[in-house]
C-alpha cells in the first residue's frame, strides 16, 4: 500500500534512534537507541521524511544526505518543521552516519527502520532493505510521496525535488 498525496500518515509507524548529545557527539560514542512514534511526533508538524538503501553507501553519502544538509535552510523557510533520513541499518550505523555528516542536534534525524518494516508495508523496501523514496507530511497527511525507480539515481527523492514540490 503505497501512499499518496491525500493518504493519511499511518498511525502506528515507529522507528529507533540514538539522540545527539553533546556528550555522545564523537562519532565513535556510542548511545542507547530508543523508539521514535514517529505518527505520534509528526501528527502537528510539517515533515520531510527520505529513505535510503543504506548508511554509508556512495549514492546514499555523497548525493542523498548532502542536498537535504545544504537545503536545510530553504527546507526551514518552507514551513518543514522536521528533517529526518530513514534506513534498514541499526541505530548505531545511523547514528554513526549522522555525526559523519556533522548533524549536530535534531537538524535532521537519522532514523532505523528495522528490518525494513515501514518501507515493507509500502511496498518500497527492495530485498530487506528500505528503498530510495521521500514522502512530505503536513500535519498528518501526505502531501507529496515518490520511490526512485532508476538505480543510483536521486530525482523524486532528493531535496531539490521536495523543495519544487512544497
Amino acid at each position: 500500500m503505497a501512499l499518496k498525496p491525500g493518504d493519511s500518515f499511518p498511525s502506528d509507524v515507529v522507528f529507533q534512534y540514538i539522540p545527539w548529545s553533546e556528550d555522545k557527539g564523537e562519532i565513535t560514542a556510542c548511545g542507547i537507541p530508543i523508539n521514535y512514534n514517529a505518527s505520534k511526533e509528526w501528527a502537528d508538524k510539517k515533515v520531510v521524511l527520505f529513505s535510503v538503501p543504506g548508511a554509508f553507501t556512495p549514492t546514499c553519502s555523497i548525493n542523498h544526505v548532502p542536498g537535504y544538509i545544504q537545503n536545510l535552510p530553504q527546507l526551514k523557510e518552507k514551513g518543514v518543521q522536521v528533517v529526518a533520513v530513514i534506513a534498514s541499518n541499526d541505530p548505531f550505523v545511523m547514528s554513526a552516519w549522522g555525526k559523519a555528516n556533522n548533524v549536530k542536534g535534531d537538524d535532521i534525524l537519522f532514523l532505523t527502520d528495522p528490518d525494513a518494516r515501514f518501507a515493507n508495508t509500502l511496498g518500497w523496501a527492495n530485498a530487506g532493505r528500505t528503498g530510495r523514496f521521500a514522502i512530505v507530511i503536513d500535519h498528518g497527511k501526505v502531501t507529496y510521496a515518490q520511490i526512485e525507480t532508476e538505480k543510483g539515481a536521486v530525482k523524486v527523492s532528493g531535496a531539490d525535488a521536495i523543495l519544487a514540490n512544497l
